[in-house]
């Protein structure tokens, strides 16, 4: 079993319909059919919800998504309305809150690779291939791929894993149009972050986005939605300390990770046994981690 420790009930605001509680976000509907969109500070490791939070990851990930959606606004136009907080809507949302387009979502999740890592490494070593692309010889941990690829993947529930997914698949999905419209935006978004963050001493190694029709002038286009180039849906590596062969430091919840699967947790991250809350010095360190990777990227301090 897997999924929440411990599920949150959702907050109740006027005018305002809870519609989903996922792993990081919780999902309501305004008046206007619009949707409320509310990062909270939750954090998830090996398909878990954990019980401890990480205090500020929540405006963290919103605003450094729309500092990049505004950064990529000339290549596709992303889904935010509005930021301001709806009537009646608590103070703990302010700075964590998106007002958001509804949109048709794409049921791909759409993720890019310029690097060899993660699962992508493991298919590679059984079949020197990524969802079905062909790849050179003797890459290793980390390594960066001739060019970038597209490696879609099936968007699981809470608690399930995302499946990768050949393109062929996706052109199956969502017909072959849609698939590499999705195909030429992902690539184009991420080569756009991966230049931005190289910039800033940083590797984007790997990422995923998500992408919804919505209406525009009587028609309808493709809106890129969720989060973008957070530590949540990106590894991000740390340009000066890069070496191919082994795993790489990053800006993300690798400490959890690490933690959880370490003596100190006594917890088996295979069985079905709920994880362990995390102590205060792995919550600071992940927090610390978080707010270094705003800060590179966009070249503001964290306050």
């Amino acid at each position: 079993m897997t999924g929440f420790v411990d599920k949150p009930e959702p907050v109740q605001v006027p005018g305002l319909v809870h519609v989903h509680t996922g792993k990081v976000r919780d999902l309501y509907r305004n008046e206007a059919g619009d949707l409320v969109m509310v990062a909270s500070d939750r954090v998830s490791a090996y398909d878990w919800v954990l019980p401890t939070e990480i205090p500020d990851k929540g405006r963290i990930l919103t605003q450094l998504s729309l500092w990049w959606f505004d950064q990529l606004a000339d290549l596709v136009p992303g889904h935010v309305v509005s930021t301001e907080l709806p009537p009646g809507a608590p103070a703990d949302w302010e700075g964590r809150t998106v007002v958001c387009r509804s949109l048709r979502m794409v049921p791909v999740e759409c993720v890019a690779r310029g690097y060899l890592t993660g699962s992508g490494l493991a298919e590679y070593r059984e079949s020197r291939t990524v969802c079905g692309l062909a790849l050179p010889e003797g890459l290793v941990d980390g390594s960066e791929l001739p060019a970038p690829i597209f490696t879609p993947a099936t968007k699981a529930e809470v608690g399930e894993h995302d499946e990768n997914v050949p393109y062929e698949e996706v052109a199956r999905r969502v017909g072959a149009d849609t698939a590499a419209e999705l195909r030429q935006l992902t690539l184009a978004v991420y080569s756009r972050g991966r230049d931005i963050a190289r910039e800033r001493g940083i590797i984007l190694a790997d990422t995923k986005f998500e992408f919804g029709w919505g209406p525009e002038d009587g028609g309808e286009r493709l809106f890129l939605a969720d989060e973008v180039l957070t530590p949540d849906s990106s590894r991000f590596w740390p340009a000066d300390e890069w070496e191919p062969g082994r795993s790489q430091p990053s800006f993300d919840k690798q400490i959890v990770r690490d933690w959880l699967t370490s003596p100190a947790a006594g917890w088996d991250h295979r069985g079905e046994q709920p994880p362990p809350e995390l102590p205060a010095e792995v919550v600071e360190r992940t927090r610390a981690r978080y707010v270094e990777a705003y800060e590179m990227l966009t070249g503001t301090r964290w306050s």
